[in-house]
C-alpha cells in the first residue's frame, strides 16, 4: 500500500487498517452476515414455498451482503467512523497544496479499497451459502462482480456529501441515509428494475422484472435500463464529488 503516493490514499490505509480503526467495522459487517445467514436456516418465516432456507440460502446471503455493504461503504466514505482521526480537507488543499484529480482519486481508491475488502470477508460465507444452495460458480462470481459494482455506485455518494457538507455532520449523514433508503430500498416502488435488490433476485433466478420502460422514443428493457440508470448514478456522482471539492478549492484560495 506504501507504493501508493497519494497522500489521502496512505491516510486513509494508516488510520483504518494500520491502526486498526477499520477492524470493528469488518467485524460488524462479518458478524451480521454470518447471523443472517444462520438465522435463514434456523427461522423459515411466510409461505412454505418461500421458506428461507438452503436452496434459498446464497440468494438471501446476497441480499443481506449487498445492503450490509452499500451501508457501510457509504458510512466510511463519509468518513463516520473516527472522524477527528482525519485531516480536513482545508489542510489538504492550503497545507499539502493537493490537486483536485489527486484528491478523488486518493479517496476513490480508499473507497475501493474497503469494498474489496468486504467482498473478501463475503467470501467464505457466500461461498458456503453457494455450495449449500448448489449454485454455480458463475452465480457466485457474478454475484461478487455485482457488489462490487453497486458498492462503488452507491459509495461515491458519500464522498459527494463529504464534500458538500464537510462541517455539518448532521446534514452529511441524514442526506446518505435519505439517499440509502430511496435508491437502495424504494426506487422499487418507482419502477420495479431500478431497484438493485430486485436486479440481484431476478439474476440469481429468482424475480421477474417486469415490462420494459418506454422513454420517449426508445423502448429499453429491464436489464438495460437498469444499467442506464446505475451508470447515470456513477457519472453524476463523479461529476458531483469533483464539482464539490473544485469549489471547495476556490473558496480556500
Amino acid at each position: 500500500m506504501k507504493k501508493f503516493k497519494n497522500p489521502l490514499f496512505q491516510e486513509g490505509v494508516h488510520i483504518y487498517l494500520e491502526e486498526g480503526q477499520g477492524f470493528m467495522v469488518y467485524f460488524f459487517y462479518l458478524v451480521i452476515l454470518a447471523l443472517l445467514q444462520f438465522l435463514a436456516l434456523v427461522l423459515p418465516v411466510g409461505d412454505p414455498q418461500f421458506w428461507l432456507g438452503p436452496a434459498y440460502l446464497f440468494k438471501f446471503s446476497s441480499v443481506a451482503a449487498l445492503l450490509l455493504m452499500v451501508y457501510f461503504g457509504l458510512r466510511l466514505a463519509n468518513q463516520e467512523f473516527v472522524p477527528w482521526r482525519f485531516q480536513p480537507l482545508k489542510h489538504w488543499f492550503r497545507e499539502e497544496k493537493v490537486h483536485v484529480s489527486k484528491m478523488v482519486l486518493g479517496q476513490i481508491l480508499l473507497l475501493c479499497l474497503h469494498v474489496l475488502i468486504f467482498i473478501l470477508l463475503s467470501l467464505p460465507l457466500l461461498g458456503w451459502a453457494g455450495a449449500v444452495a448448489r449454485a454455480p460458480v458463475s452465480s457466485i462470481m457474478s454475484t461478487l462482480l455485482l457488489l462490487f459494482f453497486y458498492s462503488m455506485t452507491y459509495g461515491i455518494w458519500g464522498l459527494v456529501a463529504l464534500a458538500l457538507w464537510e462541517n455539518k455532520v448532521d446534514s452529511r449523514r441524514i442526506f446518505i441515509r435519505w439517499l440509502y433508503v430511496c435508491l437502495v430500498l424504494l426506487s422499487g416502488l418507482l419502477y420495479l428494475p431500478l431497484n438493485p435488490v430486485a436486479f440481484l433476485l431476478h439474476h440469481l433466478g429468482g424475480l421477474e422484472l417486469g415490462a420494459p420502460l418506454d422513454l420517449w422514443e426508445w423502448r429499453l428493457k429491464a436489464p438495460v435500463a437498469h444499467f442506464l440508470f446505475h451508470f447515470c448514478l456513477l457519472a453524476s456522482s463523479f461529476l458531483l464529488y469533483w464539482w464539490a471539492l473544485k469549489r471547495l478549492k476556490e473558496s480556500y484560495s
